[in-house]
């Protein structure tokens, strides 16, 4: 811990969660004092906070903060900060869309291609030993198979350059986008057609992909969630495979965080990562640098690049 915060004109940015300096220091106001593992006194005379996702700002804390100008998320997501609050103080809230999309994209194709290839199932298949006595997994193909983006904002525009790279018919559902380079399709038309599924839109509408939904789609269907872990259950995800509906699941998002005895873990046909797809070195880094200059325009006099709706 650090002592009490330093006077002076030099202002004082403070991580909520674990903050890089090096990776932020470089794009903060020169003179500015980061501290990363703030005291008391630093969070009473800081002027601007780089938040990660998983810490909560809420009212209390803004209290505690009587200086603060501007939050800056890592990432886009601000259920964990009061944005009301904030703004009732005059503290802008900054956003970092974008830094880390192709990560997610990435990650989230990456589980496709293995589901499809059924890599997990034929792992398990050669460590056992039965390679020679044993039927062996028969791989999927891609080319010629259909990708269903649901979801076409920056992630699933990557996804489905991904997918047409690979000779997939690629077909999109947002409620909100159309598409004018790929077949746009209502929900049901996406679900009933497609070999492949990729959620990539925001939750807290209701489970997008009821059981009964699933079970109107392709046999053998591959679907990947790294978006939210309310589009679709759990214990949906569960029924799909337990009744033959899914052929591969691919999860980097939970409904409770960390994922503990989660019902999908141990299934050779799941892949199941830790909510990490947006965190590569790359990622990290340009989101990093993108908090550091939301919290430098602020503290110039300007406004961040992004901002929270409130």
């Amino acid at each position: 811990m650090t002592g009490p915060a330093r006077g002076g004109a030099d202002a004082v940015v403070v991580g909520l969660g674990p903050v890089d300096p090096a990776l932020v220091r470089p794009f903060l106001p020169e003179g500015a004092l980061f501290v990363a593992d703030p005291s008391a006194g630093d969070l009473a005379v800081a002027e601007g906070a780089i938040v990660r996702a998983a810490f909560d700002v809420d009212r209390p804390l803004l209290d505690r903060m009587p200086r603060l100008r501007v939050v800056a998320r890592t990432g886009v997501g601000v259920e964990r900060v009061d944005v009301a609050a904030a703004a009732e103080r005059g503290i802008a809230v900054a956003v970092t869309p974008g830094s880390n999309s192709r990560a997610v994209a990435e990650g989230a194709f990456a589980m496709v291609c293995s589901l499809v290839k059924r890599l997990g199932e034929s792992n398990a298949f050669v460590a056992s030993g039965n390679w020679g006595s044993g039927s062996a997994p028969v791989p999927g193909d891609l080319f010629g198979k259909t990708l269903a983006v649901l979801g076409f904002g920056r992630i699933g525009r990557i996804i489905a350059g991904f997918g047409a790279a690979f000779g997939m018919r690629v077909i999109v559902h947002d409620p909100f986008v159309r598409s004018e380079e790929y077949e746009n399709a209502s929900l049901e038309e996406a679900v009933r057609l497609a070999d492949a599924i990729t959620l990539h839109l925001p939750g807290g509408g209701g489970e997008l992909l009821p059981i009964e939904l699933l079970r109107t789609a392709r046999p053998g269907l591959v679907l990947v969630n790294c978006a939210r872990a309310d589009l679709v259950s759990a214990a949906t995800l569960r029924a799909g495979l337990d009744e033959g509906l899914l052929a591969g699941v691919g999860l980097d998002v939970f409904e409770v965080e960390p994922a503990r005895d989660h019902p999908l873990a141990g299934d050779q046909r799941v892949l199941l990562s830790p909510h990490t797809t947006g965190l590569s070195e790359g990622a990290m880094a340009a989101t990093f640098r993108m908090a550091a200059e939301a919290v430098t325009a602020t503290l110039a006099g300007g406004s961040p690049a992004h901002v929270a709706a409130v």
